[in-house]
């Protein structure tokens, strides 16, 4: 069964920019929303962020330093992150709508997740 992949995350210092990708590690026919989570140690996972193919919207987040991007033809998302902070420590899960071909019904994939730390 394809998964999704994400990729990208590491040790960061302060004020540092990050890229992260998920994409999925085999062929998938297309993608429907998708999004970002992190989960903090000791915290819940909490969403950074969805998109469509239309709009992207956010969670509690500095819409200033997160920004998501797609592309369909990969079948790919990205999270770009400017002037890291500590605060955002986490592991960063991809997950979103996916189908496998065009006969198949849509299903909820989870990522296993990318850490990112943010630390000098």
């Amino acid at each position: 069964q394809v998964q999704l992949v994400e990729s990208g995350g590491g040790l960061v210092q302060p004020g540092g920019s990050l890229s992260l990708s998920c994409a999925p590690s085999g062929y998938i026919w297309s993608i429907g929303q998708m999004g970002w989570y992190r989960q903090a140690p000791g915290k819940e996972r909490a969403l950074v962020g969805f998109t469509t193919r239309t709009e992207t919207n956010y969670g509690d987040v500095p819409k200033d330093r997160f920004t998501i991007t797609r592309d369909n033809a990969e079948k790919t998302i990205y999270l770009h992150i400017n002037n890291l902070k500590p605060e955002d420590t986490a592991i960063y899960y991809c997950n979103g709508m996916v189908w496998d071909t065009e006969m198949s019904s849509a299903r909820n994939v989870w990522g296993q997740g990318t850490q990112v730390t943010v630390s000098s």
